[in-house]
């Protein structure tokens, strides 16, 4: 174990599984842990490098926003926020033209069950089986999986659960007392499962009939993951409410919230944030937007993905259950537990996540390469020889 492992673990609160290796620098697609061993990363930060570590332009515009103004809480008018918000209203799908900012995933999930409830003045939200929102405790109440939820009971009221991609159990859970229906448009945590098209229409669909609003939580998936700038697009389906965050600033913590015209404007001073919007997450997420559209990164994920699920899908493995997903958001389903498969691409020098405990999950950069893609499936058809 080295000094900084040891420091760590003498002083941070134990709650998370580590891995053996100490990173300390990235650039593009590629991590060094602290002995200069190189690591093609497929994690990104759980989704967050999606322009790559360390983007020269990011860095830029971090280093001249912070020479300029750092923080400006929403009280004040800014320039900087100003831009992105404008910037935003024109990436999110048409209709979704406010913009609530904050600091990451949970945050914005928190707030958009706040603003339906503040909206349509009932408290149900239902969500699904095998999806995950966030560890703040509304996000929590509206994460299925026990393992995530036990410890914190009693958590938040008003919250229910129906399988996912069953527009059946989701019609009949809806009653008088629902604000919202929650749902992530691909599973992530849940083992990287995307929704068929005829389920996330007719949840709009139904939504709209009964007087429901639509959260969909894209935390994951915005920011071009999917092949598209929201993969909800890829189905034709304008949420109420959007949730985004991850790959927002290039790595800056940033989340935000997109309404749509069924939200009731909220009344001032009903929700707010110290840190939403501050210049230099702002600064950060503008540079990635350029990116985004410079390098035309969600077709580029696309194109890419589509080569990536294909090289997955040849591999040849008695212990592959099933490859799926979409853009460069994919999942190798295993018959067994993936842990071990996990640290032997590690020492390969590929870095993996997990997506439940027999899903491999690879969420690259967008702008890994077909090279890139090659090596990475070499290395994982060796490790499931």
């Amino acid at each position: 174990m080295s000094e900084v492992q040891a420091t760590e673990d003498r002083y941070s609160t134990g709650v998370y599984h580590k891995r053996g290796v100490t990173i300390v620098r990235g650039a593009g697609t590629r991590l060094w842990d602290e002995h200069g061993k190189e690591y093609l990363d497929c994690a990104a930060g759980m989704g967050v490098a999606s322009v790559g570590h360390a983007h020269p332009a990011v860095a830029e515009a971090i280093a001249a926003q912070a020479r300029t103004l750092i923080t400006c809480p929403e009280i004040f008018y800014n320039d900087t926020r100003a831009r992105l918000l404008a910037r935003l209203a024109a990436v999110t799908p048409p209709g979704l033209e406010r913009i609530f900012l904050c600091n990451s995933g949970t945050e914005a999930v928190e707030g958009a069950i706040k603003f339906a409830r503040l909206s349509t003045g009932k408290p149900g939200i239902i969500a699904a089986m095998r999806g995950f929102h966030g560890r703040t405790l509304g996000a929590l109440a509206a994460t299925w999986d026990p393992q995530y939820r036990d410890h914190f009971r009693p958590l938040p009221e008003g919250f229910r659960h129906v399988p996912y991609d069953r527009l059946d159990a989701l019609e009949a859970a809806i009653d008088d007392d629902t604000a919202a229906v929650l749902l992530e448009v691909v599973q992530g945590e849940g083992g990287v499962r995307p929704a068929s098209p005829a389920y996330l229409q007719g949840v709009q669909a139904l939504c709209q009939q009964r007087g429901v609003l639509l959260i969909l939580d894209e935390v994951q998936t915005g920011f071009g993951r999917t092949g598209k700038f929201f993969a909800c697009e890829h189905y034709g389906v304008v949420p109420d409410l959007l949730t985004m965050a991850k790959a927002m600033a290039g790595g800056v913590p940033m989340g935000a919230i997109a309404l749509g015209p069924r939200v009731r404007a909220p009344q001032k001073g009903t929700h707010s944030s110290t840190f939403g919007g501050n210049p230099l997450a702002c600064a950060a997420a503008l540079a990635v937007l350029d990116l985004m559209e410079q390098q035309r990164l969600p077709e580029r994920a696309a194109e890419v993905g589509a080569y990536f699920l294909a090289r997955l899908q040849a591999l040849a493995s008695p212990k592959i259950r099933e490859v799926r997903g979409l853009g460069l958001m994919l999942g190798v389903e295993l018959r067994e537990k993936v842990a071990p498969y996990i640290r032997a691409l590690m020492e390969r020098g590929v870095l993996v996540l997990a997506a439940g405990p027999t899903v491999l999950r690879f969420l690259p950069p967008l702008i890994i390469t077909r090279e890139e893609v090659d090596t990475v499936v070499a290395c994982l058809a060796e490790v499931l020889q």
